[in-house]
């Protein structure tokens, strides 16, 4: 029996402070909930930090596990147990089943800690490299609450749309960096093997250069006298920045500037919007405190000024704020839209279903948007190249012209 501190929510609206003994957190929410009363925040007393925060084994290798593949797990974990397997013999028919061998370790290892006793998410803690604070977080309250197979099919649905977004903006950006890419590849080849021979047939013909000419002529000469030392310098400068990138300062100035990229920019707005309104409503409905659902989600969340709101909204609903009013205040990040369905979830008593809502809306428009994007940029390269292929033809021919008056 622990004894536990909590925060609640009456039917009336009043966020009053509690104490008392339960088995479990979990048990202390459906006693809670018994009452008509929401949990806002629970901690149990003499615990260091949240349930979540439990040691864990920092095995760096074990993080070769695909994204699918988690996917798959929880989807079929949740129609097994749905079907009536029993948990050990459902991660026995997994394992034998996946062809990744450190998955297929990780399951022979679940197996045998539930096999003795353990809870499937206290095993999953001693892989945190390869499950989620999210993942475990649901698992562990769909143990509690009795609903396991239904918790791991909503953490399934999540990480598969989240998975489906990243596919998305990053599929509608693999065309145009493969063309840069290649345009770069062809650029080095012909400064360092073409304009040569031709640079030496102008010279030894003593023709007067144009200005664009001699620029392709000094880029030439850079790359094939100086090549070295021009990739040593570009290395060092990329290094430099990922070093950078990697440290607070960094991480608020890309971050921000990514945020200001015409197009591109509010797609991204949509993606963490959409993520956030999925994951909150995912520990929500499978029962996690709105506190701990909102610290989750600010792990889930990639971009630090995000994380900064997140943190804020923790801190608002300890105090006894809505979790929505945090949202409506910051309209430049999130969109009014999430900030106002959350008020009318609150009110109604349904912020996981109208949370859901959101999360579709904007997962559409994501889609739709990459769609288009794709459809603007590529007449946008065909230009670019035209016009870099244009430039080069002109400082090659305008030479010959000049043969040609001489003659």
């Amino acid at each position: 029996m622990s004894h536990f501190i909590y925060k609640a929510k009456k039917p009336t609206g009043e966020i009053y402070k509690g104490e008392k003994d339960a088995q479990d957190r979990y048990e202390l929410y459906r006693m809670l909930r018994e009452g008509g009363e929401e949990v806002v925040d629970v901690q149990e007393k003499g615990a260091v930090g949240s349930f979540l925060k439990m040691p864990s084994l920092s095995l760096s290798f074990l993080n070769n596990v695909k994204t699918q593949e988690k996917i798959n797990f929880a989807r079929n974990l949740g129609s097994m147990i749905t079907a009536g397997l029993a948990m050990s013999r459902a991660l026995s028919v997994m394992e034998r089943q996946t062809k990744n061998k450190v998955m297929k370790n990780i399951l022979i290892s679940l197996q045998k800690d539930v096999s003795e006793g353990k809870t499937l998410s206290t095993a999953m803690s001693s892989y945190k490299n390869v499950f989620s604070p999210l993942f475990i977080s649901m698992v562990s309250a769909g143990e509690q609450s009795g609903n396991l197979a239904e918790s791991l099919k909503i953490v399934g649905v999540q990480m598969d749309k989240n998975y489906a977004l990243q596919r998305r903006v990053k599929g509608a950006m693999m065309y145009p960096s493969i063309i840069l890419i290649a345009m770069i590849l062809i650029a080095i080849l012909m400064l360092t093997y073409i304009v040569p021979t031709l640079m030496k047939t102008f010279t030894e013909l003593k023709l007067e250069l144009p200005l664009s000419t001699k620029f392709v002529l000094f880029t030439s000469n850079l790359v094939r006298d100086h090549g070295l030392v021009v990739f040593l310098v570009i290395a060092v400068i990329i290094g430099a920045l990922v070093v950078w990138s990697k440290r607070a300062s960094g991480k608020n100035v890309i971050h921000y500037a990514i945020l200001k990229i015409p197009v591109i920019g509010g797609i991204i707005k949509e993606v963490n919007a959409a993520r956030t309104a999925r994951t909150l409503s995912s520990l929500l409905n499978s029962g996690v405190d709105v506190v701990e659902s909102v610290r989750i989600t600010k792990d889930v969340i990639q971009n630090v000024h995000y994380k900064e709101i997140l943190e804020r909204a923790g801190e608002a609903i300890k105090k006894g704020d809505p979790i929505s009013k945090i949202f409506t205040e910051n309209e430049k990040l999130y969109p009014l839209f999430l900030g106002e369905m959350m008020n009318v979830g609150e009110e109604t008593g349904k912020i996981g279903e109208m949370l859901i809502g959101v999360a579709v809306f904007y997962e559409d428009d994501v889609e739709q948007k990459t769609k288009d994007m794709s459809t603007i940029i590529e007449p946008f390269l065909m230009v670019f190249i035209g016009a870099a292929v244009g430039f080069f033809a002109v400082a090659m021919i305008s030479p010959m012209y000049s043969l040609v008056n001489v003659i």
